[in-house]
């Protein structure tokens, strides 16, 4: 199982996941998501994939949705996809595109622009969300001084990487689950099951906000671990 993050957060936002999937015997990986680019990005967490010897499920949440969405097309040991409150994106389409059709959500009007040099020096943009508004739009369920700490460790995404349009979906080709978080404040339910009714997914909700992975860690484990278990056929599921 491997595990994607979002933007404004890092694989830390699943160690309590974690802790329970391990407890149930599936062996699990979180890497960095860079969040500097959306093919870059896919790109990387294939790689991760690749180099694990066996069939592989990719959960991710948030903008993890969309990374995964195109990683799983890239390489070829990839047996299924779980988004978690997660951007499940057609063939052209971006995540700031569901954004604008779904206005429910309050992450637009949420994030703030920094400037930051780019490899080359050249000076690029990447997003934060509000400081204040953080505990509000991202972690509503999260004791308050967790969500502040939260907001304070958060790491951007570049603005590119949420313009970017997705590649042809794996989600046509390779079997999904989608975990609606029903209190999301950021990407709203109906964008969510939206997503996840064009994506034919096998779907479940639950009542929680964005942070569903820190706050719900049980119920997103056991979701995730039913999803290895459908996809296993004859292999254990990394």
């Amino acid at each position: 199982m491997l595990l994607v993050h979002g933007a404004f957060a890092d694989g830390s936002m699943w160690s309590g996941v974690i802790a329970e999937l391990q407890a149930a015997g599936i062996g699990v990986v979180a890497p960095a998501n860079p969040l500097r680019g959306l093919g870059s990005d896919a790109g990387y967490i294939a790689s991760v994939a690749g180099e694990i010897d066996g069939p592989v499920m990719l959960a991710g949440h948030s903008y993890g949705g969309a990374v995964i969405t195109a990683a799983g097309s890239m390489v070829g040991n990839i047996v299924g996809l779980v988004y978690v409150t997660a951007f499940a994106l057609e063939d052209g389409e971006s995540a700031l595109d569901i954004c604008s059709r779904f206005p429910g959500g309050q992450l637009v009007s949420a994030l703030r622009p920094a400037t930051f040099p780019d490899v080359n020096g050249d000076p690029g943009l990447e997003l934060y969300i509000d400081r204040e508004a953080f505990p509000r739009v991202f972690a509503a369920d999260l004791p308050y001084r967790a969500a502040t700490a939260a907001a304070a460790v958060q790491r951007p995404i570049t603005a590119a990487a949420f313009s970017a349009q997705s590649p042809s979906p794996a989600w046509k080709t390779t079997p999904s689950w989608y975990l609606i978080a029903t209190a999301d404040q950021l990407i709203s339910p109906e964008a969510q099951h939206f997503m996840a009714q064009r994506a034919g997914a096998h779907t479940a909700e639950i009542r929680a906000s964005h942070a569903i992975a820190l706050t719900q860690p049980v119920a997103v484990a056991e979701q995730i671990a039913a999803a290895a278990a459908s996809s296993r056929a004859g292999h254990a599921v990394s």
